[in-house]
């Protein structure tokens, strides 16, 4: 799960955003520690470099990339529709606050679709590896 596939090279257009210092708070106790977040991109190439670019900047342990998806939704009053690519982050809830400010830099949408989903049960192999992929 560490290496980048050999098939697809990783997007060069412009080097990614580091990430931000945001300050990280240790979990509230019962509080799930994981997190899957959603954001999506108009096209593959960009959707390829924000989730390369989270991954680098270990802002996310892992990003999958599903599309191209139809989208619906009201924006500026008019209903518009829209293929996109959806991308899919694991992290945990303390990069929480620095992936969601990564992502709104690095993201050329101007209100761009960020939502973290908690991880109510796991794998504990796979959520130790989300923990030490993402630690900063």
């Amino acid at each position: 799960m560490d290496d980048e596939p050999t098939t697809q090279p990783a997007p060069t257009t412009q080097p990614a955003p580091t990430a931000p210092a945001v300050p990280t708070a240790p979990p509230v106790p019962g509080t799930p520690t994981a997190l899957t977040v959603l954001t999506t991109a108009d096209a593959e190439g960009k959707a390829r470099e924000l989730a390369y670019g989270a991954i680098r900047a270990r802002l996310a342990a892992c990003a999958q990339i599903t599309g191209p998806i139809t989208s619906v939704y009201r924006w500026e009053g008019e209903i518009e529709t829209a293929q996109e690519w959806q991308v899919l982050l694991k992290t945990t809830a303390a990069r929480y606050a620095a992936l969601e400010a990564w992502l709104t830099e690095a993201h050329d949408y101007d209100t761009p679709e960020i939502i973290a989903t908690p991880v109510v049960r796991g794998s504990a192999a796979y959520l130790e590896w989300v923990e030490r992929e993402t630690a900063d």
